[in-house]
């Protein structure tokens, strides 16, 4: 493949740029200059948009210092309306909302705004039946099926907070977070399809709750989604029964009215990984999240009223919150949900639902991108991409490699490409590319979505200090100036975790953990956590960038983590943890090679001290690695490895342990 320049820009086709809600760098600049500096018209117009059953007071109120947030303040509205009566009201009752396909091929299952709202509401009448009333936590521990948006938008109608655990989460995993919210409904399934596989959910959901009731805290009810015929699993009297049988109760209504919300009140919690082993329980509320994720859903992706949009995401993570549920059916799309993983059975399923569904919009994290690199190009030249017009990436910043071969292969080289930094606690998007507003360079997220004051800051000693921003293409703390109406709110039952976390290191900004560089564009490069920064010899090397380095060696590198480890005289060395591609052995000749082509790339400062060959790395269900593990195990201190129950493959971790370097 083509080398990249760091100068290399690519420009959005001439026909995707005449039709784009955004088509220009000064028509953004226009708009994000008004959104940053009369967020009260700006964002004003945009909630209007949206349904609201009582208009707010005021726009927006913030306190940094203190870490208090509102927006929409006396505002009343309910997400679930504005995802269901409020589509069928502008004429798309018949339009498909979810497109489900499980991951047996003849699997789909297709349901209108009309269908949706039949289901949600007489689910939302089950759980009132239970007791179920507003403020009340319920878990949902669910693959991804189609009724996982149903009992999100029943939660939500009815004013009970969900907190959905992904289904491959331990039981463990799952205690701990029923604990922690207070949970006292579950929702589960018998089991789901998994590589040709079933998987028993039931079986974790049962023993968390035995792990939650040996800390005296007791489920009461648990629904069963029978998700697979013929799997039998035990059910406990009293306590568990079948989803389907409760909708099909003769006492269930299909109608409920939805529960008018404050702006300001929870929707739901997410919990996330932190710097310290407990996850935090990130709490979002409806206003301003709904009129967030439905803005950026719009315009990030450009979406058109036909487009079918497939993120690939899973719903237990803020991606599938925001861009497969909230976002796009607040737009009035027709979103994918989809079951199974990306190479079942072939490595062409992605490309295979794009062809069968005439996909427009696809949004995938850079793992799987060089997971089916991996795999060659001929699976993606098989099948007929046509369709697509906007392709997306997140979780992680898309390295340069990747970046070209999914513009060249998914694609065709005429799909803008808007790679999109957020995280579970901004609520949606942050910075990204219009597509059709400026070109992007591989490699850079780009610009700021419209209310995002982004600045890339010097480290402050103390808050006496003013901010001051790092100069052009230097590393310095991504941080923003003021708050979007997507923001996380809390920290659930931790409200000094929140300030503590994420209002303290640079005061008056929120700091985000993340490291970045501005070009002379204004564009963003995300370098990854700043504690994934290493101290060589007194010089700071960003481990993102080592990485980046390795990945570009394409003959041999599928996918590489970098990490600090102590060294006698540099005080800090890499340790470079290496996936090859398929058909590449490993060697001490092939190690000489890296840390030659690493030296040419970056410098010897950045040789890799170590380099251990691996077949996977420790990654969360989302497509993290967990660099905590990692330098752990770089460092020597494989007894304080801590938690590997949240890891998509713990095996990983035992294999990287017997071959440290």
């Amino acid at each position: 493949m083509a080398e990249v320049k760091e100068e290399s820009k690519f420009y959005p086709p001439k026909e995707f740029v005449e039709q784009a809600y955004v088509d220009s760098r000064e028509q953004y600049e226009s708009m994000w200059k008004q959104s940053v500096e009369d967020p009260e018209t700006f964002w004003g117009d945009i909630a209007s948009e949206l349904f609201w059953h009582k208009k707010w007071l005021k726009v927006n109120r913030e306190d940094f210092s203190k870490g208090e947030i509102e927006w929409f303040i006396g505002g009343k509205t309910n997400i679930s309306y504005n995802c269901l009566e409020a589509q069928i009201k502008k004429g798309k009752g018949d339009k498909v909302a979810i497109l489900f396909q499980g991951e047996p091929e003849d699997d789909v299952v297709k349901l209108t705004y009309k269908e949706m709202l039949t289901l949600v509401s007489k689910f939302a009448n089950v759980l009132k039946k239970k007791g179920v009333r507003k403020g009340d936590r319920i878990a949902i521990y669910l693959p991804m099926i189609w009724q996982l948006p149903v009992a999100m938008l029943a939660c939500a109608r009815i004013g009970a907070i969900h907190t959905i655990v992904f289904g491959g989460f331990s039981a463990e995993a799952l205690r701990d977070r029923i604990l922690d919210a207070g949970a006292k409904i579950l929702i589960t399934a018998n089991g789901y399809w998994r590589s040709g596989k079933n998987v028993s959910s039931k079986a974790n959901a049962d023993t968390a709750c035995d792990l939650c009731a040996a800390q005296g805290h007791t489920v009461d009810k648990v629904i069963v989604v029978k998700r697979l015929e013929n799997f039998d699993v035990p059910m406990k009297a009293g306590r568990d029964t079948w989803f389907e049988e409760e909708l099909a109760a003769s006492d269930i209504s299909d109608v409920c009215p939805a529960e008018w919300m404050d702006a300001e009140d929870p929707l739901f919690i997410l919990y996330t990984s932190g710097s310290t082993g407990k996850p935090k329980g990130v709490l979002h509320t409806t206003g301003g999240y709904m009129t967030y994720v439905y803005a950026t859903f719009k315009y990030i992706f450009d979406y058109k009223d036909k487009d079918v949009f497939f993120c690939t995401a899973d719903i237990g993570w803020v991606t599938g919150h925001s861009y497969i549920v909230y976002g796009p059916m607040c737009n009035g799309a027709t979103s994918i949900v989809f079951e199974s993983v990306p190479t079942y059975p072939n490595p062409d399923r992605f490309w295979q639902i794009v062809e069968k569904f005439k996909v427009n919009s696809f949004y995938t994290a850079p793992t799987a991108i060089r997971a089916l690199m991996k795999e060659g190009e001929k699976w993606p030249q098989g099948r007929d991409l046509s369709s697509l017009r906007v392709l997306g990436s997140v979780g992680e910043p898309i390295n340069p490699e990747a970046w070209l071969w999914y513009h060249k292969y998914i694609g065709g080289e005429k799909c803008p490409i808007t790679d999109t930094w957020w995280q579970t606690e901004t609520g949606g998007i942050l910075i990204c590319a219009l597509p059709g507003a400026w070109p992007t360079i591989p490699g850079y997220a780009t610009l700021p979505f419209f209310g995002v004051d982004a600045r890339a800051l010097e480290p402050r000693s103390s808050g006496d200090q003013p901010a001051k921003d790092v100069p052009v293409n230097e590393q310095g703390e991504l941080c923003i100036a003021r708050s979007w109406p997507g923001m996380m709110r809390g920290v659930f039952g931790e409200p000094e975790r929140f300030f503590n976390t994420y209002f303290v290191q640079q005061p008056g900004f929120y700091f985000s953990g993340d490291g970045a560089i501005r070009n002379e564009d204004g564009y963003f490069r995300l370098m990854g956590r700043i504690d994934d920064v290493v101290n060589v010899s007194g010089h700071r090397m960003g481990t993102a960038e080592v990485e980046a380095a390795l990945n570009s060696y394409t003959t041999a590198v599928a996918e590489s983590a970098v990490v600090g480890f102590p060294h006698d005289v540099k005080g800090e060395d890499l340790y470079a943890y290496v996936i090859l591609k398929s058909g590449v052995e490993g060697s001490d000749a092939l190690k000489k090679e890296l840390v030659a082509h690493v030296r040419k790339e970056i410098g010897p400062i950045a040789s890799p001290g170590k380099i251990q060959f691996v077949s996977g790395l420790p990654k969360t269900r989302s497509g993290k690695i967990m660099r905590r593990i990692l330098r752990k195990v770089a460092a020597g201190a494989i007894d304080e490895l801590g938690d590997t129950t949240t890891l998509a493959d713990p095996s990983v971790v035992d294999e990287i342990v017997k071959g440290r370097q």
